[in-house]
């Protein structure tokens, strides 16, 4: 075999791998559950219906510049004996308004458009919608639906077939002293676009899912250690669904935190959650409707992923969280179990590593103990 055709033969292996790695990855972004050009619902179609002719028009831009570029290149391709000195064309007033007015047109032909979109999606669809409030934190996502009394994270709840207006902010009105958060964005792309959340500022976006599924979300903004980690899901379910998974999150804690007293913990276990670990200062376990500085977890057993839609949630995985979160995802909150205003506190402390003086490391099996405790609150 001559060098020329061996060279030859590895150039078509080399390009029928690359095929096969295309065609591969074409395969996982069909199936991803985050693939914008398979819009699931009415918003995300808008966009769809307005990216194709976008992308259209921009190929045929494209070729149309590729092939002046190429008849242009041999036309006035370098002849000897010919004089090289193009034609001098400055002042050319029609040359000038063309090149003006075209790509201005092709512009306007895109942002006019573009523009009305962002607004429309923007728009409150009316009395009629879901309304739901939507807070970004590092590195989870609140979900808070005023009408129904309702507090959740990492797993949006929606009934199909309806709008649902998402208020999207940064700032958390639970404390004493409103706090705000770093920039975060947050995109379903299945459902509807991308839109920034920005501290001080309260945008809006609309969404729908026309059939029972799970649709995942990201934020789209780089906001920190864990900003990979920053997931969530879009659960829609039928109407009938949806309405009683409100009425099942609107009910007390299956077991309660309290004695009837109110200040007592009613066992061994609550004992560990609210005066051994002081878990109360961070989280809700024993109200729905309590927005907290970290998720509520009155009803987390509902849930089928915790941590920001990172982990399944099961017993091991949660016993490894409670005990040592940050060696699960990266945080800094090495100054969590510090008093307050000393040391850095952003995500959930670990419970055996950087234990203040006087504070007390989580065995193993106070670990489980909790996290059956939680996985019974369905």
């Amino acid at each position: 075999m001559t060098p020329r055709r061996s060279r030859g033969r590895r150039l078509v292996l080399a390009a029928a791998a690359a095929v096969v790695v295309v065609l591969a990855g074409c395969s996982e972004v069909e199936n991803n559950g985050q693939n914008s050009l398979r819009p699931k619902g009415l918003q995300a179609q808008k966009i769809d219906d307005l990216f194709i002719p976008i992308l259209v028009l921009a190929i045929l831009v494209g070729i149309a510049i590729m092939v002046a570029t190429v008849v242009l290149a041999l036309k006035f391709r370098y002849r000897a004996g010919k004089n090289e000195n193009p034609k001098q064309i400055h002042g050319n007033t029609k040359l000038e308004i063309g090149w003006t007015i075209v790509p201005a047109l092709l512009l306007a032909i895109v942002a006019v458009p573009t523009v009305a979109t962002v607004f429309d999606l923007a728009e409150n669809p009316g009395p009629s919608a879901l309304q739901v409030t939507v807070e970004g934190k590092q590195w989870w996502w609140q979900f808070s639906y005023p009408e129904e009394k309702v507090v959740t994270a990492d797993e949006l709840v929606i009934p199909t077939g309806r709008n649902v207006f998402v208020k999207l902010t940064a700032c958390d009105p639970s404390g004493n002293v409103k706090t705000c958060n770093v920039i975060h964005s947050f995109w379903v792309p299945e459902l509807s676009g991308k839109k920034d959340v920005v501290p001080g500022q309260t945008n809006t976006l609309t969404l729908s899912a026309d059939k029972p599924g799970t649709y995942l979300g990201q934020c789209a903004e780089y906001c920190g250690l864990s900003h990979a980690n920053m997931r969530f899901r879009v659960i829609a379910k039928s109407t009938a669904d949806y309405e009683q998974w409100v009425s099942e999150q609107k009910q007390g804690p299956v077991n309660p935190l309290y004695e009837s007293d109110g200040s007592t913990p009613a066992g061994p276990t609550q004992q560990l959650i609210v005066k051994t670990f002081q878990c109360i200062n961070c989280h809700a376990f024993d109200d729905s409707s309590q927005a907290t500085y970290g998720p509520n977890l009155t009803h987390l057993a509902s849930r089928s992923t915790f941590a920001s839609d990172v982990y399944p949630l099961n017993k091991q995985n949660l016993s490894r969280w409670v005990q040592n979160a940050p060696s699960m995802i990266p945080m800094s909150s090495q100054g969590c179990r510090l008093p307050a205003g000393q040391g850095i506190c952003v995500g959930m402390p670990s419970f055996i590593e950087n234990t203040p003086p006087g504070e007390k490391s989580m065995t193993d099996q106070q670990a489980s103990d909790i996290a059956d405790w939680l996985l019974e609150q369905k």
